[in-house]
């Protein structure tokens, strides 16, 4: 069919000259878009035709316009409901899909009039008879004047659109039969020289190759890429943390945490309805855990209270991935002999948290842990400017603050520039000796740890105000596609 339109066309074009592709729609009877889709392919034989592309204002009615077309203008529709005796306002309020811009434009034309002398109002006929100008005017819109069309566009009734023609000439090689060119030289063209009485398209070595249906990385696996390889070259070795699923004894006892601690309340955590509970514990270690608590020690005076294993039992989704850190450094300690070690991990934690610019229920925390003897305050905080220098940030600020499981505790902020104010972005300090003793630590051993938010620093290296932008139903597909591999600014 595509091949017996191009035949067509050039058969026009031989007799006429010159022609465009509206004209010829009408004159094959045909759609336009089909005939300008010929046209294209008539184009790319060189010098067959020459086409220059116009573009025409036509107005058109609107899905509206149709409707007054078939059924009449409101204002007359209205009118023409309304019996001889009239009818009451609201009953005429639900005649038809459009009787209340009907009504208006009735009564302001003074087709009808409302009667209140008897309580409810009621609307009578104020003329004889009328005429439909808008019905007649929509179904020949050339006999429209200019400023009846524009009153027409803002009752949204017409509409202006542009129509895109191709304007047709014959080229200098024009010709009413197309010789197919070969694309390919085959087996059959090479027998008997067939090949040097045939012409071939010729290639264009600037066209682009087909893009790639391939994935893209989410901003945040870009940043969490740069954030692990900033602990590799500062020597840490990345801790395993595959279980999101954690014990309240490991995500929170062996952490010097009480058993009534706020955190504990379902409130702020998502505990596990199945399984409910953890049997398997180090009971050594739990045993001195329970006594740190109820009785303190290592120059403690614990918290006092009766401490519950069924409490210490409970499942579920870790609150934090210093859970990871207790476990790793219980299982340093069963090797035999203490050295010193840094660990870091990068994963997702939960909370029952309400959602808003900054929060989420699930986010990632990024965690880091040095031991090693006589470390101080400032070597934490000469580790975190390091790291954080490393990123490309260097605006912090350290505000004392209060962990259980810490002593002394700061909070992290940095200044972010599309909020305009300082955030925070993560939590640190130094393990107390209730938590690392009761593994068998040595007593000269120090433990500084500090656990970061992924979500916000990426929010601060792409310039992202709303944390539900980044993660969540809200994220703009288009934005993971154009950002660019993560570099941080160092």
């Amino acid at each position: 069919m595509s091949k017996q339109l191009t035949d067509r066309i050039l058969e026009y074009l031989a007799n006429h000259g010159e022609t465009n592709s509206l004209d010829l729609a009408d004159e094959f009877q045909d759609d336009h878009q089909k005939v300008i889709g010929a046209i294209k392919s008539l184009e790319t034989i060189d010098d067959l035709i020459t086409v220059k592309p116009i573009s025409k204002k036509e107005w058109e009615t609107t899905a509206e316009g149709q409707h007054i077309i078939e059924h009449g203008s409101h204002e007359a529709v209205v009118y023409n409901i309304i019996p001889d005796e009239g009818m009451s306002q609201a009953d005429l309020m639900k005649s038809s899909p459009y009787a209340k811009v009907g009504f208006s434009k009735a009564l302001a034309a003074g087709w009808i009039e409302i009667d209140k002398s008897k309580g409810a109002p009621i609307v009578r006929k104020k003329v004889p008879s009328i005429v439909d100008v808008i019905q007649t005017h929509l179904k020949d819109l050339t006999q429209i004047p200019d400023n009846v069309k524009a009153e027409y566009k803002k009752r949204k009734l017409l509409q202006e659109v542009i129509i895109k023609i191709m304007h047709l000439e014959k080229g200098p090689n024009f010709s009413t039969k197309l010789e197919k060119l070969e694309a390919d030289l085959t087996s059959d063209l090479l027998t008997n020289n067939a090949w040097k009485s045939k012409k071939f398209k010729p290639y264009n070595f600037d066209a682009l190759g087909a893009s790639l249906q391939i994935g893209h990385l989410h901003t945040l696996l870009k940043v969490r890429h740069e954030f692990r390889k900033i602990f590799l070259e500062m020597g840490f070795t990345e801790m395993p943390t595959n279980n999101y699923v954690e014990s309240s004894f490991w995500n929170f006892d062996a952490l010097f945490q009480p058993q009534q601690h706020p955190a504990r309340d379902a409130h702020d955590t998502f505990f596990i309805s199945e399984p409910s509970n953890s049997t398997k514990f180090p009971m050594e270690y739990l045993e001195k855990v329970k006594d740190v608590h109820s009785k303190g020690g290592y120059g403690s005076l614990g918290y006092r209270y009766d401490w519950k294993l069924q409490e210490a039992q409970k499942n579920l989704l870790r609150t934090h991935t210093t859970a990871s850190s207790a476990r790793m450094l219980y299982a340093l300690m069963q090797e035999g002999e203490f050295r010193p070690v840094k660990y870091f991990s990068i994963d997702r934690v939960f909370r029952n948290e309400t959602l808003d610019a900054t929060h989420l229920a699930e986010f990632h925390q990024v965690e880091g842990v040095i031991a090693d003897y006589g470390l101080t305050l400032g070597d934490l905080i000469g580790t975190l400017y390091e790291f954080f220098k490393k990123l490309g940030i260097t605006r912090l600020k350290f505000k004392p603050a209060y962990n259980p499981y810490t002593e002394p505790s700061m909070e992290i902020f940095c200044y972010h520039n599309g909020l305009e104010k300082w955030i925070e972005i993560g939590n640190s300090g130094m393990f107390r000796p209730e938590m690392i003793l009761p593994m068998n630590l040595p007593p000269d051993v120090r433990v500084i740890a500090w656990g970061l938010s992924l979500e916000r620093p990426t929010m601060i290296k792409y310039g992202l105000n709303n944390i539900r932008d980044l993660v969540g139903s809200k994220v703009d597909l288009e934005m993971i596609h154009r950002n660019p591999i993560c570099r941080l600014d160092k």
